[in-house]
């Protein structure tokens, strides 16, 4: 019976201790000389480090809006490429946009006079209105189309993006 009784004294003596550690993290209770608050405070962020450091750097702007800290979060697509696209284009239905990776995937759709029904996906992977940013993949139902075609609808898709940046320079 003794060896009972040490044992359930010593059962709750271990709950009453767990109920005790457990209670203590509640609440704005110092602990380790913290106090939650200060703890929270004192977390080393990233984010909060590099904006702290451009903030000591220089002074801010409006132009700080539009930047993230993260760089998967940052948008690396010409927006006159990218309306370009889909002004040229517009003919076909679009299934899906992505501004974040820059691809627009278009159904198929037949142009105005046209018997062929076309199918395209659009890739626009640099901020820069080059040639280079732009990548057309053109099919119809019977396989791709020959280059002539695709390059004509590159060239379509440059040139009424440049004109919609003259258009906003003209602002």
């Amino acid at each position: 019976m003794d060896m009972l009784g040490s044992t359930m004294r010593g059962s709750g003596l271990a709950a009453g201790l767990a109920l005790l550690v457990a209670l203590s993290g509640c609440g704005d209770r110092t602990v380790f000389g913290q106090t939650r608050a200060d703890r929270i405070a004192a977390q080393e962020n990233p984010a909060t480090i590099r904006r702290a450091a451009r903030a000591n750097s220089r002074q801010s702007s409006v132009l700080d809006l539009f930047t993230t800290d993260d760089p998967n979060v940052t948008l690396e697509v010409n927006r006159y490429l990218w309306a370009a696209s889909l002004d040229v284009l517009s003919f076909l239905p679009v299934e899906s946009a992505d501004p974040f990776s820059g691809v627009i995937q278009f159904g198929y759709g037949t142009p105005p006079g046209g018997a062929r029904a076309y199918q395209a996906t659009v890739l626009v992977q640099d901020p820069a209105l080059d040639a280079r940013s732009l990548t057309v993949a053109l099919r119809t139902r019977n396989g791709t189309v020959d280059r002539e075609t695709q390059r004509a609808i590159e060239d379509a898709i440059l040139t009424r993006a440049r004109q919609l940046r003259i258009r906003d320079s003209n602002l």
